[in-house]
């Protein structure tokens, strides 16, 4: 009995290690490097994205400005599994899902009323230095739109 217990024990710690890990490259203080940055006119700018633990949850903490360039700040805090949470702070979503594909990308879905307005990936590259967030989608003015911004690791 004490091995079964000892083996479910050391596996159940490697699992949740694995997830750790993998979210590990996404986690820490990110700045946008604007003049490597493709960001669509008229689009909310994020200049601070801070990925922490909450428990079992990861936090995304945003700070930028908003489309008129007044300070904007919004919230989510959730699992990286492809399930929608609320955001707080934002009047353009009410929900957002972040799913895991690799250790160093994952897919989100920004949703506003049930309703898809924004998808994408980002990448986290090898040397763990830079973050590229590509996103496309529709503004609350019904204008298509795609952006690239990428961050340095602070």
């Amino acid at each position: 009995m004490k091995v079964k217990t000892s083996v479910l024990t050391a596996v159940l710690c490697l699992a949740a290690g694995a997830v750790c890990f993998a979210s590990d490259a996404q986690m820490g203080t990110w700045k946008l490097n604007e003049a490597k940055s493709k960001v669509a006119a008229g689009m909310p700018k994020n200049s601070t994205i801070v990925f922490e633990a909450a428990g079992d949850n990861i936090k995304v903490t945003i700070d930028g400005t908003d489309t008129a360039g007044k300070p904007a700040h919004n919230e989510w805090t959730g699992k990286l599994d492809g399930n929608d949470y609320p955001v707080t702070g934002d009047p353009n979503s009410d929900m957002r899902s972040y799913k895991q594909i690799n250790d160093h990308t994952l897919e989100f879905t920004i949703k506003k009323g049930g309703k898809v307005t924004v998808s994408g990936r980002v990448v986290v590259s090898a040397d763990g230095k830079t973050r590229t967030a590509t996103s496309s989608g529709t503004d609350p003015q019904g204008k298509k739109f795609k952006s690239t911004s990428v961050y340095d690791k602070q």
